[in-house]
This record gives C-alpha cells, sequence and structure tokens, in this order.
C-alpha cells in the first residue's frame, strides 16, 4: 500500500506527487523536500541574529564575540559589518550572511554571532 503523501504546503492540495527527491503539487507548481514538509511556511527562510531579531539583505549589524581568523588576526566584538547578504542554503549548512568587512575584505558569518542593529 502506498503512503499518503502531504497535502501542498502552500495552496493545501492533495494531489502532490513525488519526483526523485522532491515532492511537486501539480496545482500550484510548489517543490519542496519532503523532510521540510513539515515546517512551517512562514518560518521558510528566515534568518534571525542572535537576539531573534529577523534579519533582511542589505542590514547592519554588529558582532557580539571575538571571531579568530586563521593566524593571528581576528574580528573583535562590537566591529560594525554594512550591507549584508543572506544565504537561505549556504553549501556549508552553517554561515548564512555573506558580507565585506573592512580591514578583513570578503567573509562569511553566523547569524548566530551577529545582533541586528
Amino acid at each position: 500500500m502506498m503512503d499518503k503523501l502531504p497535502n501542498c504546503p502552500m495552496c493545501n492540495s492533495e494531489y502532490t506527487y513525488e519526483d526523485a527527491n522532491f515532492l511537486i503539487c501539480p496545482e500550484c507548481f510548489h517543490e519542496w523536500k519532503p523532510e521540510g514538509a513539515a515546517e512551517n511556511k512562514a518560518d521558510v527562510n528566515i534568518i534571525k541574529d542572535a537576539n531573534g531579531n529577523i534579519l533582511n539583505d542589505g542590514d547592519t549589524v554588529t558582532v557580539i564575540k571575538d571571531l579568530k581568523l586563521k593566524g593571528n588576526s581576528s574580528i573583535k566584538r562590537g566591529t560594525t559589518v554594512k550591507n549584508i547578504r543572506l544565504i537561505y542554503e549556504p553549501s556549508d549548512g552553517v554561515h548564512d550572511i555573506d558580507c565585506k568587512i573592512d580591514g578583513f575584505g570578503a567573509m562569511l558569518l553566523k547569524s548566530s554571532v551577529v545582533k541586528k542593529i
């Protein structure tokens, strides 16, 4: 007997089908991974800082703890980072902010080590 697939999280259609690693809705054409089907659609693509504030592209944030880098350099607590870019599906699964820090250049940060200004 075939397992019942979940309804579409976007339009609640019951006619979803499986294709490779994705579930697909033929009514609204939404595609998602089965393990993400239980997620609340309001929480999809939301990245929050260490205090729980929602981050957006272009925000300015402050580093909340010293971050050691390769070599003898480090980013000090309180460093301001302007114009961040969010990465919703990070390739390493951890660093979800892409930015440029004065004196250090391009860098990836975790949202858990910054707070929104």
